[in-house]
């Protein structure tokens, strides 16, 4: 296994350039201005409410409201003036380049993504467009306005990066959680796709000297997060009394990162990261999925409770498992914690708990996504076996 330590993209002088540029970076933190290309989606619209509540950052997101970008998840956050949003498909370039010039940003934070393993099965080419050569088009755009900044705004200036640890591929149970320097492996369609993203930021970087940085991430969960990933889908099919269908035996493991944890971490690493390195963002919490539908299942039972003859955890189905699916995937995180000083506030048992809560006092939220073209239906099996 490769150690887990500092990784330095050939082309920095990491020691010596970035020094400065970080100095300069963090003063310039109070009224950052950061645009963020899918801040309607889950992992974006937490950081957008982290920034405008927590921080002092002005925000521009940018999204093109696909099936899961739902405003509804940034009410709060828009009402604020240092908030704004651009309808806006970041294939686009022109739309892209008009956007930068117009809002001037001091970062931009790149989670745009098609992010679904069930959906890339079934439809790849979303994933190919979006993934591989919208960041591709997002890149060319983000250096001719970062090139034409004046030379202090060019040296704070950061390209943050969000990517996944799926990339990493499949892990045997017994082996080291990814590190930084963990070779790529990816199983599924939406996995490669992202690979690719990433080796894509890291090219500018070296060959244009884009300040780049670059997070993976473990499984995410969390309140607003849409009804077609494992946890909100088991949550909302309890709820509806149908079966809580779980893939071969239930024993692939993930480690789950809180939404809200994974919020702090981005800006962490933006306003204190390196320039050329990557940080692997977990939760230090690695569960089977099945064990993550029984937790599920009693606290619904608690919260709850269905009429006295049924019990949640009778709802679980055991069906075919998804094709190519990786057996475990699990971070190490030291690197963040070490260098940055984050690490997760909350456990998987105080996470998911309040995400159970979450679900359970906002039907509203989620009862309008149901309403729109998701019906809680399994997808990802049209494969050829």
């Amino acid at each position: 296994m490769p150690q887990c330590g500092v990784i330095h993209l050939p082309g920095f002088s990491l020691e010596n350039s970035t020094r400065m540029h970080n100095r300069q970076f963090r003063a310039r933190t109070h009224g950052l201005k950061v645009l963020i290309t899918g801040g309607a989606g889950f992992i974006g619209s937490a950081t957008i409410r982290h920034l405008i509540g927590q921080t002092a950052a002005h925000v521009v997101n940018v999204d093109s409201l696909t099936y899961a970008g739902n405003l509804e998840s940034l009410a709060d956050a828009a009402s604020s003036d240092r908030y704004a949003f651009e309808h806006a498909d970041i294939c686009d370039k022109k739309r892209i380049a008009q956007i930068l010039r117009t809002h001037q940003p001091d970062a931009i934070m790149h989670l745009a993504a098609e992010s679904h393993v069930d959906r890339s099965i079934d439809g790849p080419e979303a994933f190919l467009q979006t993934n591989v050569v919208g960041t591709g088009r997002l890149l060319q755009v983000a250096t001719e306005y970062w090139r034409a900044l004046p030379a202090e705004r060019r040296a704070a200036f950061r390209f943050l990066h969000i990517s996944t640890d799926e990339v990493f591929g499949d892990l045997a149970a017994d082996g080291e959680p990814f590190c930084e320097t963990t070779a790529y492996a990816p199983s599924s369609p939406y996995a490669a796709t992202k690979a690719a993203s990433d080796h894509l930021v890291r090219a500018w970087g070296r060959t244009y000297k884009l300040p780049v940085l670059i997070t993976n991430c473990s499984n995410n969960y969390g309140p607003y997060q849409f009804p077609e990933k494992l946890i909100p889908h088991m949550i909302l099919n309890a709820l509806s009394g149908k079966p809580l269908p779980v893939y071969g035996d239930g024993r692939q493991i993930r480690d789950w990162l809180y939404v809200e944890d994974h919020a702090r971490a981005l800006w962490t690493v933006l306003t204190r990261g390196r320039v050329g390195e990557t940080y692997n963002i977990g939760g230090c919490n690695e569960q089977r999925n099945i064990d993550v539908v029984r937790t599920i299942c009693a606290l619904l039972q608690r919260h709850a409770p269905p009429s006295p003859e049924r019990r949640y955890e009778d709802l679980i189905t055991y069906v075919t498992d998804r094709p190519g699916h990786d057996s475990r995937y699990a971070i190490n995180a030291g690197k963040i914690e070490r260098e940055l000083g984050w690490k997760p506030a909350e456990t998987f048992e105080t996470g998911l708990a309040k995400t159970v809560t979450w679900y359970l006092e906002n039907r509203r939220w989620w009862q309008r996504v149901l309403d729109g073209s998701y019906r809680l239906v399994r997808i990802g099996t049209s494969a050829v076996s």
